[in-house]
C-alpha cells in the first residue's frame, strides 16, 4: 500500500498478511481526501480513526497535516503493525489503542474534529454505528463523522446526514 498525497506521498508500507482488516483502496482514499480538501483544512485537526486496521486512513490524515491521530482497533496484529509504523516513521502524534470501539464509545472522554470509522462490513451492529458514534461524545461540535461502508447501507435519512460519496465499491457517508 502507498500514501496517496501529502508529506508522505508515495511512501509505501506493507500490512501483515495475517491482518484481519479490509484496507480502503488507494482510489477510494484519494477520492475521500479530495472531498475533504474541498471542505476542511486538516492542519491542526485532531482525528479519531475507528476500526483502524492497516492504518492507511490514519497515515493519510497525518500526511496531510492533521495534528493528532488516535487509532483504535481491537485486533492485536493491527496494533502491533501500527506501533511498528509509528516507530519506523517517527510519528509521535499517532496514538494507538487496542480496544473494542463500541464498548469504548460508551465511555468517550475526548472530542475530535473528525471521526472516521471503517467497521467490518459484516459487523452485526453496522446499521447502528452512526448513532452510536454520533451520540458517544467523540465528535466536537461542528465536527465531521465519516463512515465507510458497502452499498448495502443508506444513511441518508439520519438527522445528521450531510453527504454521501462512492468510489468504486467503497461508500463514504458524512455526518455532522
Amino acid at each position: 500500500m502507498r500514501i496517496v498525497s501529502g508529506k508522505f506521498k508515495g511512501r509505501r508500507f506493507q500490512a501483515p498478511s495475517n491482518i484481519k482488516a479490509r484496507p480502503t483502496t488507494d482510489m477510494a482514499r484519494e477520492g475521500l481526501f479530495n472531498v475533504l480538501n474541498q471542505r476542511i483544512d486538516l492542519s491542526g485537526k485532531s482525528i479519531l480513526d475507528l476500526f483502524a486496521g492497516t492504518g492507511a486512513i490514519s497515515l493519510e490524515f497525518l500526511s496531510r497535516g492533521a495534528d493528532h491521530i488516535t487509532a483504535i482497533d481491537i485486533d492485536f496484529t493491527s496494533k502491533k503493525h501500527l506501533e511498528r509504523i509509528k516507530k519506523d516513521w517517527g510519528l509521535n502524534n499517532l496514538k494507538i489503542v487496542r480496544a473494542d470501539v463500541l464498548s469504548l464509545a460508551k465511555k468517550a472522554n475526548q472530542e475530535f474534529d473528525i471521526v472516521f470509522a471503517d467497521p467490518p462490513y459484516g459487523h452485526k451492529k453496522f446499521s447502528e454505528i452512526p448513532n452510536i458514534i454520533l451520540n458517544s461524545g467523540w465528535l466536537k461540535k461542528g465536527g465531521l463523522f465519516i463512515l465507510e461502508h458497502s452499498s448495502e447501507f443508506d444513511f441518508s435519512t439520519n438527522q445528521r446526514f450531510v453527504d454521501h460519496r462512492n468510489f468504486g465499491n467503497v461508500n463514504f457517508t458524512f455526518f455532522h
